[in-house]
């Protein structure tokens, strides 16, 4: 089968369909999760499981940061916050109609 040319009627397996989805702040559950390991020592709390676009992933982290007046940054389509802030951020998210769940310590 190798060499041979392959037709296919979806389109998803080429382009990356989720960035052009809409979804409701219903249709999931965030994680709020706290890490040490390979931190040196450093706590941050990641949340995890966003569903929607870049731009809307770092206006959320935008939020989030200016509101708790901490530091983060987003990477691998997670939002990394400094500090063991999860009731917090779970406070704020749940405060905007979002869907969380505490996950670990």
């Amino acid at each position: 089968m190798e060499g041979q040319i392959v037709y296919s009627t979806n389109n998803s397996t080429y382009r990356n369909d989720e960035e052009d989805l809409i979804y409701s702040k219903d249709d999931y559950v965030i994680k709020v999760c706290f890490e040490k390991k390979g931190r040196a020592g450093k706590g941050v709390t990641i949340i995890k499981g966003f569903l929607g676009n870049k731009e809307a992933l770092n206006s959320l982290a935008k939020e989030i940061k200016t509101h708790l007046a901490v530091g983060g940054s987003t990477k691998n389509r997670e939002i990394i916050l400094q500090g063991r802030i999860q009731e917090k951020v779970i406070n704020f998210l749940k405060h905007n109609g979002y869907r969380t769940k505490k996950v670990g310590g």
